[in-house]
């Protein structure tokens, strides 16, 4: 049965994911799921101590999430308060560089998430011998802005301005990268048959004129409804 939660912004919404979240560690089943991004993506900030079951989900969610960006986090500032690096978010020393480049990637290499994403979509495009009724495939995207001067406001203005028939645009959050860069993260539904991702980023996402704020859009998530 599907689980519905609501005001995810308010204290009162995240009462209602700390109770559900009493004696389990994901939202729904043993592992993480895409459950647990959406629920992630709703929630404007971690939770308080007054919560300490929707806290340490939330950790477990970000930590996941953090495995995409290997670099180590310095901290940056968010309305007016430092985020600490996440230790989870830390990198081998090893993976640390040790230049200041102003080309240096700040996202790390593909996810095994990542990998695996691009492997159905695949799948999905070779399988075209049978009829079959169209599906619907939930979508965890990540929209990365040039640089830190990028207004994050306009970047997702942009985002959401591409409409198209079987596109729903969902819940939105901006996550803090490193070297003061943010990246977008939104979730969005698609209706297969209508909205290839590929295209909807090659075509729309990232050519003119949103490129002008979007230098890049990775799919972290990609799941059949």
């Amino acid at each position: 049965m599907a689980l519905t939660f609501s005001d995810l912004h308010t204290e009162q919404g995240v009462k209602s994911v700390e109770e559900h979240l009493a004696g389990k560690t994901y939202i729904s089943g043993d592992q993480l799921s895409v459950d647990d991004v959406k629920v992630y993506a709703a929630v404007s900030e971690k939770p308080s101590d007054a919560f300490p079951n929707a806290s340490r989900w939330y950790d477990c969610v970000a930590s996941h999430l953090a495995k995409s960006f290997p670099g180590k986090a310095v901290g940056v500032s968010i309305g007016g308060s430092a985020a600490a690096p996440p230790a989870q978010a830390e990198a081998p020393a090893s993976a640390v560089a040790e230049d200041d480049d102003d080309d240096m990637d700040l996202f790390g290499d593909e996810t095994e998430e990542e990998k695996k994403a691009a492997e159905e979509r695949e799948a999905t495009k070779k399988d075209t011998k049978k009829p079959k009724e169209s599906g619907k495939s939930s979508v965890l995207m990540e929209v990365k802005p040039w640089d830190d001067e990028t207004d994050m406001k306009k970047l997702e203005e942009c985002v959401r301005a591409v409409e198209m028939p079987g596109l729903l645009w969902g819940a939105s959050k901006l996550v803090p990268v490193g070297y003061g860069i943010k990246k977008l993260t939104i979730m969005l539904t698609i209706v297969d048959d209508l909205v290839s991702p590929d295209n909807l980023i090659e075509d729309y996402l990232t050519s003119e004129p949103n490129n002008e704020y979007i230098q890049s859009v990775d799919i972290v998530a990609f799941n059949k409804i």
